[in-house]
């Protein structure tokens, strides 16, 4: 039962060192607002200029429903390891 515990230990110990570091927020007005907020609003801006882009050339999609929240969030995710990580 013990090499059990040991295995559960090793397993999950880099789970134990995730929260040593400080959270990324940013300050606005007295209030503390979190990062990830603003990457998924820069990346809704980036869908919509997308979106516009697409318009404008008359790209069509076989699936926009699908298109758009995978646009939204390669954006989110591209804008967070690129200032975040």
């Amino acid at each position: 039962m013990s090499k059990t515990f040991r295995k559960l230990g090793l397993a999950f110990f880099p789970l134990v060192l995730t929260s040593c570091s400080r959270a990324p927020s940013f300050d606005i007005f007295g209030s503390f607002f979190p990062a990830w907020l603003f990457c998924v609003l820069l990346g809704l801006l980036l869908t919509a200029a997308t979106r516009q882009v697409f318009v404008r050339v008359h790209v069509v999609l076989a699936v926009p429903v699908l298109t758009y929240p995978c646009l939204t969030a390669m954006f989110t995710f591209a804008i967070w390891l690129a200032f975040f990580s």
